[in-house]
């Protein structure tokens, strides 16, 4: 029976013919070659974090603390990846992350890395923030799984506008991001003067809605595109949400509900108050607040105050198949990966995001295997030691 960790050997055989990869299987390095194919406003949207960045360096870092402490002479000959996260069936647990305006990556965008998402069966997340409306994905991501991201407008008539096509076009779970309700100072982009929304970009599902449509006088054209673009940046966050306003998102969405942006134990416990399916630990890849926790380092405290009555997902700072064994091992239930797969659209499309996912199968799997584990969901603190 064929594994993900069979990648490498599909490699070395095309390599009797002297083919190699078009990209490169150490995935660390996909940012670099990003680096040069994107434009300059793209790439520093893609790689940039807040002020001085040192948030996102801190993620790294925290993965580097810990290592993997390999066992011998166990059973590995064969591996189960496979989960159940936010009810949906998983051959691993991992998820293609929430990212935004990803046409200024690849003209094919959210609908190329759908469709590799459908191929390799993971859950394709959609951002609010789009360059193709909820839709157009679904249409991309055909029969595999996808859930929907929120970015909470003010206007609540267009948040329910939103849910309603979401379910409709059959996303199954809701991740809900908290801490965008207002931009970060990000220097890559305002040295750029770059702010994608405001060129049309990433607004697709805004521009599409009826709601929106109907607060700016009729669909988007020439004629109100200005009027729209201006409402849009009206309505985007709202930084006068609390808790109590989450019995709003039950009334309107019948599917599991995961907060995203948790770092704080008594975040992740108020959570459960509420009857939220699931928390993802996450600081947005850094993109939010400077010098804030690292993403790996608060995973652990919000696990324990959960206490196993809601599912604990994972982002930020995740680059290899390693990182994802570590992040499991310390209780996640699942990872979103999201820079390496926006690197690999910019190389290479539908095919450079597969190219991303197959190497982090691949690499989970032989962390598995070549650690002693065989099944991904029993993977614990005892995996790893703390430098």
């Amino acid at each position: 029976m064929s594994s993900p960790a069979d990648f490498q050997y599909e490699i070395y055989l095309k390599g009797l013919g002297d083919v190699v990869p078009e990209l490169p299987t150490d995935l660390t390095r996909l940012e670099a070659l990003a680096g040069r194919r994107l434009s300059a406003a793209a790439f520093g949207y893609a790689a940039g974090a807040a002020g001085t960045e040192a948030t996102a360096r801190a993620n790294r870092e925290a993965f580097d603390r810990w290592r993997i402490v390999p066992r011998m002479l166990r059973d590995v000959a064969e591996r189960d990846l496979s989960a159940r996260v936010l009810g949906t069936p998983m051959p691993a647990p991992v998820a293609l992350a929430p990212v935004g305006v990803q046409s200024i990556f690849h003209p094919d965008g959210e609908r190329a890395a759908a469709r590799a998402a459908a191929a390799a069966g993971l859950p394709y997340v959609l951002s609010t923030a789009s360059s193709y409306s909820i839709e157009e994905v679904a249409q991309a991501n055909g029969d595999g799984p996808r859930w929907y991201q929120l970015y909470w407008p003010k206007d609540r008539e267009l948040a329910v506008s939103f849910l309603e096509r979401a379910a409709a076009a059959g996303y199954t779970a809701l991740v809900v991001t908290l801490d965008t309700f207002a931009l970060a100072w990000r220097p890559r982009d305002l040295d750029q003067a770059y702010l994608p929304f405001l060129r049309g970009i990433g607004v697709a599902n805004y521009f599409t809605d009826p709601v929106f449509q109907k607060a700016v006088g009729g669909p988007v054209t020439d004629a109100n595109r200005d009027a729209a673009l201006l409402h849009w940046a009206a309505n985007f966050g709202n930084p006068s949400l609390t808790w109590d306003d989450l019995a709003f998102l039950r009334e309107h969405w019948h599917g599991p509900i995961a907060l995203k942006g948790i770092q704080h134990p008594d975040d992740a416990r108020r959570a459960v108050d509420a009857g939220m399916d699931g928390v993802i630990v996450s600081n947005h890849g850094g993109r939010q607040v400077d010098g804030a926790v690292a993403s790996l380092d608060a995973l652990p405290p919000v696990v324990e105050a959960v206490r196993g009555q809601a599912e604990v997902l994972f982002d930020s700072g995740v680059r290899t198949g390693a990182d994802i064994a570590k992040a499991l091992a310390l209780g996640a239930k699942a990872v979103l990966v999201g820079r390496p797969f926006v690197y690999g659209l910019a190389l290479g499309g539908e095919s450079g995001v597969t190219h991303v996912l197959r190497c982090l199968l691949a690499e989970l799997d032989l962390t598995l295997m070549l650690s002693g584990h065989a099944r991904a969901a029993d993977l614990g603190p005892d995996l790893l030691a703390r430098t």
